[in-house]
């Protein structure tokens, strides 16, 4: 799907490893956190699959209709889901672009895997703007927060609440449960779809 090998190689490496670690998530303790990892480590591994490039190997005709009906049950499991909180509708965009590169890669098969796949370019330019503002967004959520101890210049700053090891916040949670390291791997996930969308 991304013509030299270099890239595409890293992007198997980010959204493998991405993948990796939302399996290592669904060891949480909180029951919506596990369910939210087992949907992103399908993403990850999902993209690390479809990223591989054409020149180690060319998947058969009938996977990427597999790969339609999988993220479109993902998409489905996530509308279904949104119904108690609206950050299950990331995971819902996710999958429609899975089924969307699917069904573009389904009926370019001679050009599945090179350059040559095309899409719609308006559906493809709506999915580009919000995966760019989706790692925009959340890579200004991941900057730690800094106040002023006593708001007059030169004071040392401060973490904000809710952030240090000493306030009872994040710091006594199993390191899969850190809602930043969850942020991180999403982040990861939508760079990855930029660059998967980007040569449709």
């Amino acid at each position: 799907m991304h013509g030299p090998a270099s890239p595409g190689w890293l992007l198997v490496a980010l959204c493998a490893a991405t993948g990796a670690y939302c399996l290592l998530r669904m060891r949480s303790s909180v029951e919506e956190q596990r369910r939210a990892a087992g949907g992103e480590a399908l993403m990850g591994f999902g993209m690390a699959a479809m990223a591989v490039p054409a020149a180690v190997f060319t998947p058969p005709a009938w996977v990427w209709p597999g790969y339609a009906v999988v993220f479109g049950a993902a998409g489905l499991r996530a509308l279904w889901a949104a119904r108690s909180g609206r950050h299950h509708l990331h995971h819902l965009v996710g999958a429609a672009a899975m089924v969307y590169m699917a069904v573009v890669m389904t009926g370019s098969p001679a050009h599945a895997h090179g350059h040559g796949v095309s899409g719609t370019p308006l559906l493809t330019g709506v999915l580009l703007l919000y995966f760019a503002g989706y790692v925009l967004l959340t890579g200004v959520r991941l900057i730690p927060v800094v106040t002023v101890a006593g708001g007059g210049p030169g004071a040392p700053p401060v973490p904000a609440p809710g952030g240090g090891a000493g306030s009872g916040g994040r710091a006594g949670a199993g390191w899969g449960d850190r809602p930043e390291l969850a942020r991180a791997c999403r982040l990861s996930m939508a760079i990855g779809m930029l660059a998967m969308l980007l040569p449709l």
